[in-house]
């Protein structure tokens, strides 16, 4: 096992170096959200625009807009009022997250189905990095905590792309789960880097999972942290094993490690309607 690993591991670590394996884009749409992000001049028709011109990111960023989270009383059903609810920079970040739902496929069907797989963990902890980031990060920003959720498996695609060309490795679970569990953190940190997301986003995927990671003040990776560990609670993944007391998050976050808590309880109602925001 270790050498199969081992070969893989330096055949794809070869390939995005020779550019034999691309590292994904950002779909178009995405590309210029960010654009408009960016432009101090830019203004909300401008977004309008480019938003308008995707009949399914429109209509999700409506129903982002229409969330009970934002405790707005009024129904809208018009693209133009939910981005004047949103604001610029929410809806850039959020829409940007979003439009990233279409890279999770492929032609293989057994790549699809753990690519879909990753895309709705993915949307399951944005949704509870969402809450968390309201009631126990206040000097940190929903939207790009959703956006760090969203984004923080981002570096198994590509592996997952070189195994749907591998069939060995596609069928050889074992090592594609080892490979992508090595291998993804850093290749998410270097995708992230080359679409010029902010440094604290483009840590996310190596450090999300670096529980004992030792900082004064909790960011964007701590919240993936407790938001995934969350996400697999009471499951059979590892990840449900892990012991939440060495976990340095839950003490940044002023969490009680025991996530059975009434506190973590009394956030469970809005977390579910998190997740079915960005569903």
């Amino acid at each position: 096992m270790p050498n199969v690993f081992e070969r893989v591991r330096i055949e794809i670590l070869t390939a995005i170096k020779n550019d034999d394996l691309v590292l994904p884009t950002l779909p178009e749409v995405a590309i210029k959200v960010r654009d408009i992000a960016m432009d101090p001049d830019a203004t909300l028709d401008s977004l309008l625009q480019v938003i308008g011109t995707d009949p399914s990111l429109s209509a999700r960023l409506i129903k982002v807009a229409n969330s009970p989270l934002l405790r707005a009383s009024k129904h809208i059903d018009d693209l133009k009022m939910a981005l004047m609810r949103l604001g610029m920079a929410y809806t850039c970040n959020i829409a940007t997250g979003l439009a990233m739902e279409q890279m999770f496929q492929a032609t293989s069907d057994l790549v699809d189905k753990r690519l879909r797989e990753i895309w709705n963990r993915s949307a399951e902890v944005a949704g509870i990095c969402n809450v968390l980031c309201r009631h126990r990060a206040e000097h940190l920003k929903a939207d790009m905590a959703t956006l760090a959720g969203l984004v923080h498996s981002i570096g198994s695609l590509p592996i997952l792309t070189y195994a749907e060309d591998h069939g060995e490795l596609l069928s050889d679970a074992i090592t594609l789960d080892l490979v992508i569990e090595k291998l993804s953190p850093a290749i998410g940190n270097r995708i992230l880097q080359t679409w010029d997301f902010s440094a604290e986003i483009q840590r996310v995927p190596s450090q999300h999972l670096d529980f004992a990671r030792d900082i004064p003040v909790a960011d964007y990776a701590d919240i993936v942290t407790v938001a995934l560990l969350q996400s697999h609670m009471g499951g059979k993944h590892p990840l449900s094993k892990i012991n939440y007391n060495k976990v340095l998050a839950f003490k940044r976050l002023g969490l009680d490690p025991d996530m059975q808590a009434t506190e973590m309880e009394d956030l469970s109602e809005e977390m579910a309607m998190a997740m079915d925001m960005l569903k």
